[in-house]
């Protein structure tokens, strides 16, 4: 008897047997999904992506065209990675040596966002709701909530869950401009939102954006 997928997948993509895909999701041209990887409900894989044996991917994942996950990488839940991206799994590869037992692991928390053509060195932690710039060089962990821009990335601010920059408002509060949620430091260098449990979704009026990013800029 025969099984249909509770997902789709392109004509074009591969899926090889053995890899487990979510309900709900998307696998479009040209992509490949390895034996082993394991992928969550209502993700979303581009044109032209991989996914190697081995690679965890939560719920809800959006990969745009022309990203390789490779093997020793975790992805967590609401995790989106920005066309032609780039993570790694050996921090000094060779060719003539191999390092097929030595990857390293990358982890990528939730509600994180990677810009288009990054670059996340293996090895580190891009901690919850994180924004990695366009074109950023990333080595080195990256606290929650924190903007990394930069060859190589540093931090530049801190941004809210809708992706906001944060500053300070009139009252002294760090206060996303798209939803008013507030986010304080509870430690130096640890940010948290006020309102919202960081394991909480959002609440269904705040999770559809209904103004352009241009609304929210501040004025000069």
């Amino acid at each position: 008897m025969s099984t249909i997928p509770s997902y789709y997948s392109h004509p074009t993509a591969i899926v090889d047997p053995g890899a487990e895909i979510g309900a709900g999701s998307k696998i479009w041209h040209f992509a490949h999904i390895s034996a082993g990887a394991r992928i969550g409900e209502k993700c979303i894989f581009g044109q032209n992506t991989f996914v190697a044996d081995g690679v965890q991917v939560g719920r809800n994942v959006k990969v745009q065209n022309n990203v390789a996950i490779y093997t020793g990488t975790v992805i967590e839940d609401d995790v989106f990675l920005g066309p032609s991206c780039v993570l790694t799994n050996v921090t000094n590869p060779r060719s003539q040596i191999n390092r097929h037992s030595l990857y390293e692991k990358t982890l990528v928390r939730r509600g994180t966002t990677i810009g288009a053509n990054a670059t996340i060195v293996c090895g580190i932690t891009l901690g919850c709701y994180s924004f990695i710039a366009a074109g950023a060089v990333v080595t080195k962990d990256v606290p929650d909530y924190a903007l990394i821009q930069g060859v190589p990335g540093r931090q530049a601010g801190w941004m809210s869950r809708h992706g906001h920059i944060l500053r300070l408002d009139a009252t002294g509060v760090l206060r996303c401009p798209e939803s008013g949620l507030s986010y304080r430091e509870v430690t130096p260098g640890i940010l948290r939102c006020v309102e919202l449990d960081e394991e909480a979704p959002l609440p269904p009026n705040a999770s559809h954006g209904q103004k352009s990013y241009d609304d929210f800029k501040p004025q000069v």
